[in-house]
């Protein structure tokens, strides 16, 4: 892989493609009349209301500049160039935690996708680089700071 090489599942590729065209019309004018408005009050140098605003500015411009070069260098990971067999970025997987006895689904990503709250894991995250390559029955040992957690992949699914 190239060092700015971002994988990314379509999902994830149209998610930031999304956001971008929100900042880039929704959000650069909201702010262009927030400055406005804040300019409006005067005196600049005591203006918490155009500090505020030219900081948020600040930080919309990085993220756009950001979000630019991830989908400049995108490689989009779609079930074509997917072995349906073994995990890769874009499998879901569906896990059996061996000690507990629980069955958890998660989604291996790219790390710019991640959302463990929605169940995506990086590939690049101790379970996800543990999963890659693996195929249905395999046992998953992962490294945690309470031990060693033992997984039964169940299932994969494209």
């Amino acid at each position: 892989m190239a060092n700015d090489e971002v994988i990314l599942t379509q999902e994830g590729l149209e998610k930031l493609e999304d956001e971008l065209r929100e900042l880039k019309t929704v959000k650069r004018k909201e702010l262009a009349e927030r400055l406005k408005l804040a300019i409006s009050y005067g005196d600049l140098k005591e203006n918490s209301e155009y500090h505020s605003a030219k900081d948020d500015q600040a930080f919309m411009e990085t993220r756009v500049l950001i979000l630019e070069k991830m989908l400049k260098n995108a490689r989009v990971i779609t079930a074509d160039n997917m072995d349906s067999n073994k995990v890769g970025v874009g499998s879901t997987v569906l896990l059996n935690d061996i000690e507990f006895a629980e069955k958890i689904e998660y989604k291996l990503v790219g790390p710019a996708e991640a959302d463990v709250s929605d169940n995506k894991i990086s590939y690049e995250s101790p379970l996800g680089k543990e999963l890659m390559g693996k195929e249905v029955g395999s046992t998953i040992h992962v490294n945690a700071p309470m031990g060693v957690i033992k997984y039964e992949l169940l299932e994969i699914r494209i």
